[in-house]
């Protein structure tokens, strides 16, 4: 068993992504690992302090900063608490390092900038479940980054989903 790896998970708060943390936490996650939580914002806020992490990201959030109300402000995140839940239940069990990181564009580029950025050794991501007319129409985050990721990507499918 590796340890201290860096998991990174996709997580923009959706219901996917949301079974997609459960999961990691449930099946993949060990003691001395490092989660990087990855949001990608669509775009950049209206205040130029934002400009800076156009391309890097914003630094490096702990856990127990991300609670913080004005962190979420700054940021632009509006956290959900079943989330935080989750990821202090589990960082106290698992014994895990627990870090965010937002950047700001599209999801499918800053996903994969990510992984290397953060020297991430695999990735979580959820599934919206879209059929395949769907996934040809609006593109897919999933299929890119799987595609074009420099490190394994595990897809966490909902099972109420019904894309095919």
């Amino acid at each position: 068993m590796v340890m201290d790896r860096k998991v990174g998970i996709a997580l923009d708060f959706s219901q996917g992504s949301k079974l997609a943390l459960r999961w990691a936490f449930e099946n993949l996650i060990d003691g001395g690992d490092t989660v990087y939580l990855i949001h990608v914002r669509p775009s950049l806020g209206e205040e130029s302090r934002n400009l800076i992490w156009s391309s890097s990201g914003s630094p490096l959030i702990p856990l127990s900063e991300l609670r913080d109300k004005e962190v979420a402000h700054k940021y632009e995140l509006e956290l959900d608490p079943e989330v935080l839940d989750l990821l202090d239940t589990n960082c106290r069990q698992k014994q895990v390092t627990v870090v965010a990181k937002i950047y700001w564009g599209d999801a499918r580029d800053k996903l994969c900038s990510a992984v290397g950025d953060l020297k991430i050794d695999c990735l979580v991501m959820g599934s919206r479940g879209l059929g395949s007319i769907q996934r040809v129409l609006l593109g897919s985050v999933t299929s890119h980054v799987i595609a074009a990721a420099t490190c394994p990507v595990t897809v966490v499918k909902d099972p109420g989903s019904h894309g095919f």
